[in-house]
């Protein structure tokens, strides 16, 4: 029995990244756990403020939270494309209005290079209040 070589590589790179993608979401899921400890899931709507006060926005997976103070969160789970802001990458979003809304898009940009670095579009927006 003859295995070729590019066959081998493959199952070895394979065999190496599987275990990498599972640690990445296992610390994904326990920093979204802290982000949201205590805090209880509302409805989902459809937009928030984009002027929100004081509002910080953090990558976790493929999640944006988008965090007014301690009491009060926004999470939203796009389809993926923006976790370059986990890096610190500036989200840079098109929107109509004074609204970030589901269906607006947003896309990564390195600030040292200028160069887009991914792009997202954003689903339902979470609430999580203090009770």
């Amino acid at each position: 029995m003859r295995v070729s070589l590019p066959l081998i590589l493959a199952l070895a790179a394979a065999g190496i990244a599987a275990p990498a993608a599972s640690i990445d979401r296992s610390t994904a899921e326990e920093r979204f756990a802290k982000l949201t400890a205590g805090l209880i899931p509302g409805e989902p709507i459809q937009c928030i403020n984009e002027r929100l006060p004081a509002t910080q926005v953090e990558a976790v997976g493929s999640r944006l939270i988008y965090k007014v103070n301690r009491k009060l969160v926004y999470v939203n789970e796009t389809a993926g494309g923006c976790e370059a802001v986990a890096r610190g990458d500036a989200l840079v979003t098109n929107s109509f209005g004074t609204r970030l809304c589901r269906g607006d898009t947003s896309r990564t940009v390195d600030l040292s290079t200028n160069a887009t670095t991914g792009s997202c579009a954003f689903g339902l927006f979470i609430p999580y209040r203090a009770p």
